[in-house]
């Protein structure tokens, strides 16, 4: 795949999985456009899978010999490490080139999430009047009832829906699989959706095992589902700016809030490391802190 291929796939990634602005996003892809125009102008035809460090090394001094201030040269560092953990993500690349450059120091971020009340209002904005509310509802209750990434929803197959058992098989990043439990109200809305909407499509050739299919009873693209959340956001008129990834975050949030095991969310959300899960440790830090704030007689 051409670095144009892989820059295109990662502004995708940016805007719906990491929710990020346009200008955040036109920031990060200039950053690696930067990378590719030093390539260029040296005749270095490496492919997106060859770079090494020994390359990345090579244009950080060049960035700094043009004149770039420090706060630059950080940014452009950051935009170029967030790329290749992207290909590292997609597993386009196994070995991250960028991991020996040091990046700048950043705060920790706590993501976005929604809570009980405002998950509510956004589905109780869905029009179940219509065949595509239902398929919207089950989309929002399974993004927030799995905590699921937006690419795992649209993967959801039939046959790995393990119906008696309370059980579905996600292919997650690096096509690992996980069960995952559905709780009775996401099972419930699922089973409408299914048997009240998604039966009377003509489903496309080669589109039967996937769950959620368009009105042509097409495979849902990741655009389609960022689009339906956005405007069930904009419809029940929540402030924040929002994602499908929102309501993974605000899955996990309600988890550890709730005294939910760290190793059985880590394995829920599927991630490779538990510092990855902690992060919502800290959202958990900032709601007792708050607590204390608003009921403690010294407070």
């Amino acid at each position: 795949m051409s670095w144009k291929n892989n820059i295109n796939g990662f502004r995708s990634y940016l805007m719906l999985e990491r929710n990020l602005s346009e200008n955040s996003i036109e920031s990060y892809v200039r950053d690696v456009n930067k990378l590719v125009h030093f390539l260029e102008m040296n005749d270095n035809k490496v492919s997106v899978k060859k770079i090494n460090t020994s390359d990345l090394t090579a244009f950080i001094r060049w960035v700094a010999e043009i004149g770039m201030s420090a706060s630059s040269q950080s940014r452009i560092i950051s935009g170029i490490k967030a790329f290749f953990r992207y290909l590292i993500l997609e597993n386009i690349i196994s070995n991250d080139p960028s991991s020996l450059i040091e990046g700048p120091k950043k705060g920790l971020k706590i993501p976005e999430t929604l809570s009980i009340e405002e998950i509510d209002q956004i589905i109780n904005a869905i029009d179940l009047s219509h065949p595509q509310g239902q398929r919207n509802k089950a989309i929002i209750e399974t993004l927030y009832g799995c905590g699921l990434r937006v690419s795992e929803l649209i993967n959801l197959k039939m046959s790995n829906w393990y119906k008696k058992d309370g059980f579905i098989k996600v292919i997650g990043k690096g096509d690992k699989e996980r069960l995952i439990p559905i709780g009775n109200i996401t099972a419930k809305v699922l089973n409408i959706y299914v048997n009240e909407v998604r039966c009377h499509l003509t489903i496309q050739k080669g589109q039967e095992d996937y769950i959620f299919l368009s009105k042509r009873g097409k495979y849902l693209s990741r655009i389609s589902i960022y689009n339906i959340v956005k405007e069930l956001a904009e419809k029940a008129q929540i402030k924040k700016n929002i994602s499908p990834h929102t309501f993974r975050h605000s899955f996990a949030t309600e988890l550890i809030e709730r005294g939910a095991n760290l190793r059985a969310v880590q394995d829920m959300l599927g991630h490779e490391s538990i510092t990855t899960t902690q992060l919502y440790t800290h959202i958990n830090k900032e709601f007792l802190r708050q607590s204390i704030i608003s009921h403690h007689p010294r407070s």
